[in-house]
């Protein structure tokens, strides 16, 4: 393995000194929540402690300290993810109300009956079902782009579904039940050439690579906080400008407003015309203690360390009889979703569980993926910075005496 400071990180996770049922937490369920940092819960804690009031409506000392914060989380995550203006960064509770605030305003104002919207077969539900909600609300179609045994996107099918009646793509940056990384470059370039804008879910992608919107050139791009080593209940929508400042607020209230009277209410200008009511604002600054804690880093050095964890964890995996990995693309994140023979995943969640081993067992939020595979649900365990080689053996024994264990 690469001189990566690991040890010196996994200090940094207070909760990684626990232990479960008396053996030493090995948490590898990162694709569903990371854990935090001191930097984040310091920087929470501290802000409630010495800077705490609501923000932009005050002129006193704390409410300016707290506006400060939360603008200043605002320039960060402009800068992470190398947008161009602060007010394309739109805070929301987190990915899931990111795609609803677009399918809701933009996809409203745009797509009508007869309309098609692009998803592919490898989504979360959260960027299924507000699709599917706003076609059954204008009558527009829900087309899916195919994937193979591989987990891999068939980009010659999803570039046939282009067409004049396409009105917006939407895909996973990084599958979330497969780890499959899609060729979103490609994805962007042949939605744009048919002038169809595109949505990226970027909510397990974020947290293992570098991402710039720009380069990227996608119309929108959401992610959630607590996949990024912050708070849960905080993500963000980032969107161009002019796309942005087309649509429709998404809710009313406080924050949102220009001028309100009986008779008609004005809107603020971006990004507050998106954020109504008190947000979360500790939260926020959580996300902006995450992100200097991720930088101070490097996204790349992070994203090749975890690639070497992927593939000796793969490695190890492969070897063992009995043991089905699914989803084995070639552009693969952090994930390894597997089933054993005559073995529920449930049951293997529990059983690794009895040896302090964290891992995630279900449909993942993805059912149509697990409709694909034949399978109820996979095992999945998702690695994060933190982890270590040695987890990954403590995970590969685990497996064998399981399998022993059920004959």
């Amino acid at each position: 393995m690469t001189n990566f400071p690991v040890q010196q990180i996994r200090a940094d996770f207070p909760i990684l000194a626990e232990k479960i049922r008396g053996k030493p937490l090995v948490y590898l369920d990162n694709a569903a929540s990371c854990q935090k940092p001191n930097a984040v819960i310091d920087a929470i804690s501290n802000f409630y402690r010495h800077d705490y009031a609501n923000i932009h409506r005050g002129v006193h000392t704390l409410s300016v300290r707290a506006t400060d914060k939360f603008e200043a989380a605002r320039e960060k995550v402009k800068t992470f993810i190398n947008a161009s203006l602060a007010k394309e960064i739109i805070f929301v509770r987190g990915a899931t109300e990111a795609i609803n605030l677009v399918a809701q305003t933009y996809g409203k104002a745009h797509i009508q009956a007869g309309d098609e919207i692009i998803i592919t077969a490898m989504e979360h539900h959260s960027n299924i079902v507000p699709w599917q909600m706003l076609c059954e609300q204008s009558g527009a179609v829900l087309k899916v782009a195919p994937m193979n045994v591989q987990g891999e996107l068939l980009y010659p099918e999803f570039a046939a579904l282009l067409n004049d009646k396409t009105r917006l793509v939407a895909v996973v940056h990084m599958s979330n039940a497969l780890g499959t990384i899609n060729p979103v470059e490609n994805i962007i370039a042949a939605a744009h050439a048919k002038n169809i804008p595109v949505l990226l879910d970027g909510a397990q992608a974020i947290p293992h690579r570098a991402v710039d919107v720009q380069a990227l050139d996608c119309d929108f791009y959401v992610f959630s906080g607590h996949k990024l080593y912050g708070p849960s209940g905080v993500g963000v929508l980032y969107g161009k400008q002019a796309l942005l400042e087309a649509m429709p607020p998404y809710q009313g209230g406080g924050d949102m407003i220009r001028t309100v009277t009986f008779e008609k209410s004005t809107y603020a200008g971006l990004p507050h015309k998106f954020e109504a009511g008190t947000p979360n604002i500790s939260g926020v600054v959580g996300l902006g203690a995450a992100i200097d804690y991720l930088n101070n880093i490097g996204m790349d050095t992070i994203a090749d360390y975890e690639a070497e964890l992927l593939a000796y964890a793969t490695d190890k995996a492969s070897q063992i009889k009995h043991l089905n990995l699914i989803g084995t693309a070639v552009e693969k994140g952090a994930i390894l979703s597997f089933t054993l023979d005559h073995i529920h995943p449930h049951d293997i969640g529990t059983m690794l569980d009895s040896l302090g081993i964290a891992i995630r067992a279900g449909h993942h939020c993805a059912m149509p993926v697990m409709d694909f595979y034949g399978v109820p649900a996979t095992a999945r365990a998702s690695f994060a910075m933190y982890n270590t080689q040695e987890e990954i053996d403590v995970l590969i024994s685990g497996i064998k005496a399981l399998i022993t264990a059920f004959g």
